[in-house]
Order: structure tokens, then sequence, then C-alpha cells
């Protein structure tokens, strides 16, 4: 089969690459998931008992969200998955599906294309959801847009809007580790990036701290939400919602990995932590007598309506699609 390596999506067509991606999701299933999938005019998913549906959605653009040059297929693909999944997390959901519209030119390889999926459905089943199916079509530059479904079996769904003065800040998952890994790819230096390969690697595709989620809305959240676009302005955006202030200290949030990558680059790891966006780590409020919560105590809710971190530092940063920064 080595003469099909060189194949283009223009090479097999549209309704060949469906039936490769098929086969492909079909082998890495979540069980139970789906009452019909691939291959049909629409899927089939089984939610539970619970009629209500948690839904998200999320596209990633070549050039924007990834480099092809700097991310494997693969790791895109774990990356447009990741994204999703942490989504459903934030709201105290359990992943269920995705749905999946893939837009590429005509010039490239089915193999690439092939690890996409690879790469989607293995993300999907590590937190234990299918890709139910979706749509193909050609398009200048790489696309992926995934929709994501999960169910709460039950629980109340756990928004931005809940926190209220009192209630402890806790961050389940990394911070910094995306942001550190995009300055390494950025500056370029081959021994630095092979150095530091795992916070590179969790750049190209992130590991969100699946389950947190629901052990934090079965514990009594009172708010969470994923960090897409940095600590400082997604817990800000729970400030917004929920009409109150906070209070947070990152000084006990030693981590070795990330002090060794920005002493090589000649910079601090603060930045990364506080304004750093893609990390998808959890970000959850609680009452201080609930426990189970998961996470690491980095603050408290108060009185106000923005952060006030105890270094005196003043900033709203994260990453603005439209903007660049805010």
């Amino acid at each position: 089969m080595a003469f099909l390596d060189g194949q283009t999506l223009a090479d097999i067509g549209e309704f060949g690459l469906i039936a490769r991606i098929s086969a492909i999701l079909g082998e890495r299933g979540a069980p139970g998931a789906l009452e019909v999938g691939p291959g049909d005019d629409a899927a089939v998913i089984v939610l539970g008992e619970d009629p209500r549906v948690v839904a998200t959605t999320d596209m990633l653009v070549e050039d924007r969200h990834f480099r092809r040059d700097w991310s494997s297929a693969y790791h895109i693909g774990r990356k447009a998955a990741a994204q999703n999944l942490a989504d459903l997390e934030a709201m105290g959901a359990r992943p269920v599906a995705l749905l999946v519209g893939f837009g590429a030119p005509g010039t490239t390889q089915v193999r690439w294309a092939e690890d996409v999926a690879r790469g989607l459905a293995d993300e999907a089943a590590q937190a234990g959801a299918s890709v139910a199916g979706g749509d193909t079509v050609g398009s200048e530059r790489v696309t992926i847009s995934v929709t994501a479904f999960g169910a709460l079996d039950g629980r109340v769904p756990v928004t931005r809007a809940g926190a209220r003065p009192g209630d402890v800040v806790r961050v389940a998952g990394r911070l910094g580790w995306s942001a550190a890994g995009l300055a390494l790819l950025q500056h370029g230096d081959p021994v630095l990036i092979e150095r530091h390969a795992g916070l590179v690697d969790f750049h190209r595709s992130p590991q969100p701290p699946y389950g947190a989620g629901r052990l934090a809305a079965e514990a009594g959240a009172t708010a969470m939400i994923d960090v897409s676009d940095g600590l400082a302005a997604d817990l800000q955006h729970v400030l917004d919602a929920s009409g109150v202030g906070a209070e947070v200290d990152l000084s006990g949030w030693a981590d070795d990995v990330l002090a060794a990558a920005a002493a090589d680059l000649g910079v601090t790891s603060d930045a990364w932590q506080r304004t750093g966006g893609e990390e998808h780590a959890l970000v959850v409020v609680a009452p201080p007598a609930a426990t189970g919560v998961p996470g690491r105590a980095i603050g408290r809710i108060v009185d106000g309506s923005v952060i006030v971190w105890a270094d005196g530092a003043a900033l709203r940063s994260g990453f603005d699609h439209f903007g660049g920064s805010t």
C-alpha cells in the first residue's frame, strides 16, 4: 500500500475521505455513546435519562490557532477536541459526542487528514466521548469546527454566574504550560524545544483535567470556567457574570518546569501563568466548607468587580480573537 502514501484529498474525493475517516472513528468510539454513528444522514446520540443537552462549539483555523510546521496532524486533532471537551467540563457535564466540520485544500495529503481524525477520536475517547460524524469541504486553508455534546446526568449545570463572596477560587490542571510551549516555538531554538519538550507538547495538544468538572459540580461548585484565553481574562468573566471581585495569590504555585524554561528564555514565568491562553485548566469556585473540590486554592471571592492580585499587579489580559489581547 506504499503507493497510496502520496495521495491527496483531490485524488480520493469527498466520499473517499468520509469513508476513510468513518473507518478510523469506528475503531476508536466510546462504547454506548452512539446509537447511529458516522455514515448516515445524521447521528443518534445516547445521552441518558436526563433530557437536557449541554452543547458547545469552537473553530480552529490554520495559522491562527495552529501551524502545520509546529504541530502534527494528530496533535491538531487532539487540540480541536480538547478545547471543546473542556467547555463541557466547565459546566459539570459528562462529554458524550463530537460533531466535526473539516475543511482543507485538495492538495492536502490523505494521511494528514486521517491523522487529524485519529487525534480527534483519541482525545474524545480519553474524555469518554465519541466522534459522531460531521462534514467535509474544500477550503483554502485547513479549518476544523467541533461541536461537543454533554450530559448532566441529573446534575444542575454550573455556570459562570454563581460565585459569592467568601467562596474559594481553585484551579484544576496546569497554568502557563501552553504559553511557555508557544514561547519556545516562537523562539525557534531546536535545542530548547527538545529540552522542554513537555511544554511544547502541551501547547500542541493541551491536557484538560477530565472528570474534574463533574467532581466539582457534585461537591457543590458555584461557578466554573475553563482557561482558554488566560486565567486573568477567564476569571474576570466569572466575576463579571457573578457581580463580584476576587483576591488571587499565585505565589504558592511553584512550577520548576516553567521556571527552567523561563530561565532559558531570559524571562519570568508570571505572565505565562496569569495570561497564557489555551491551557484548558478549570477554574472552580466553591464554598469554603465544600469537600472533595478538585484543584489548588489560589484565592477567594470578595465584594467588588475585579481581580486584586496579591503582589499588586494590575492586569486584565488575555487572548481576543479579533483584537489580539484585551
